[in-house]
Order: C-alpha cells, then structure tokens, then sequence
C-alpha cells in the first residue's frame, strides 16, 4: 500500500445501518470516523434554529463555511454548544436531506470532511463518499437494506427511546427522503462503480461487519 492514510468508504440510504457498521470498523481498527450526515444535520439544526430559510443557498452555504465544528467522545459541538441530541430529531433530519441537495452547502463542506483523513485511516459513512468525496478510497462499501426494512429499524430505534412514533409517517418520510438523495442534481445517492454492494435487508450486524472486515483483509487494510 502507498503511504498516503487509507479510507474506508460506506455510502448508503438513511436506515441502511451504515453509521453503526463504519463505527465498529472504525473501532475495529483503531481509525478515525467521519460521519458525514451528522455534518448536514448541523447544518439544518442551525438554520431552523437561526430561521435561515431551506431554500436560501447563499445564507446556508455563508453559515455553513463559518461553523466551528467539534466531534469530542460522541459529543457534538458546534460554536461550542452541545447539539448531540437535537441533531437526532426527525425535524433536522427532514431538513438535512433537503440542505444536503445544495450543491453551495456540499461544497462548503468538502474541505472540511477530507480534511479528517489523517493517519492511521479513516472510515467514512454517508451518501457520495466514495463517489465525490473520497473517490481514491481503498474500499468502497454501498449498504442497502428495503425501505420497509429500513423504516421498522428506525421505528424500533425511537420507541426504544420512548418517543412517539407513526410508523407509516415515518416510511412515507423515508421514501421521500431516498427519493431526494437519489435524484437530486449534486451528489445523487448512487454506488461508485467499484463499490462493493451488500444489501442487509436480511442480514444481522453482525454479518454485515463480518463482510465488510473480509474485505478490509483481502486489501490488506488491517
């Protein structure tokens, strides 16, 4: 291998599982972890907050570009405020889909995630990471998994939280959401042509690390 720091790249629809596989590779391996849709729910946090219009791409991307953004043993501070948990809220997440379709916000982003490539490696989990953002990654993962899947994960997720949930609002907001990352104009949700697909529809997380860390042997990653 090279001397340049190595990347592991793990794209994937929301409710893919993706997040959860990328931090136990990263864990695994002892590697830095970008997540990368947690940028975009910054983003849309601090513009609902600020009341910065979804559709004014000059203020987001302005805003954007000026955020101090801090990732501190699962916290997330930005301009020194925790916002760990609003993040999470389906209201950002709605919004985060629909800043992310802004080619000025992505843009004023890009820097900022490959900067996080640093020594010993880094694994990347979110939508054009090795299609745009990473596209010289060592291993390119596209998890997939069928909406109905993906929504009952999610439901599960926020019951378990003790939060009320709709389970056909929460699939009708999915698919909406799939349908916007996959035929947006910037950076649509596709597989890099040399990415390995592997669908967890009915696959446990446990198998899904078990394939992916294959891979990262076979490239002698580890």
């Amino acid at each position: 291998m090279t001397g340049r720091v190595p990347v592991i790249a793990i794209d994937g629809p929301s409710g893919s599982g993706k997040g959860t596989i990328a931090e136990l590779v990263a864990s695994h391996l002892g590697w830095h972890l970008l997540d990368s849709g947690a940028l975009y729910r910054i983003v849309a946090a601090v513009a609902l907050t600020r009341q910065i219009p979804l559709d004014d791409e000059t203020a987001l991307a302005a805003m954007a570009a000026g955020l101090e953004i801090r990732f501190d043993s699962g916290a997330v501070l930005v301009d020194g405020e925790d916002l760990t948990g609003e993040i999470r809220t389906e209201p950002v997440s709605r919004a985060a889909s629909q800043v992310a379709a802004i080619g000025a916000v992505r843009a004023a982003i890009l820097e900022a995630q490959r900067a996080m490539r640093r020594p010993p490696g880094l694994v990347a989990d979110g939508r054009d990471m090795g299609t745009v953002v990473f596209p010289d990654a060592e291993l390119k993962i596209y998890l997939d998994a069928s909406a109905l899947v993906r929504a009952e994960r999610r439901y599960n997720q926020l019951k378990n939280k003790g939060l009320s949930v709709n389970f056909r609002a929460l699939l009708a907001n999915l698919e909406d959401r799939d349908a916007r990352d996959k035929e947006r104009a910037v950076s649509p949700l596709v597989p890099a042509p040399d990415a390995l697909i592997i669908d967890s529809t009915d696959l446990g997380i446990e198998e899904v690390l078990d394939r992916v860390l294959a891979e990262v042997r076979i490239r002698h990653l580890n």
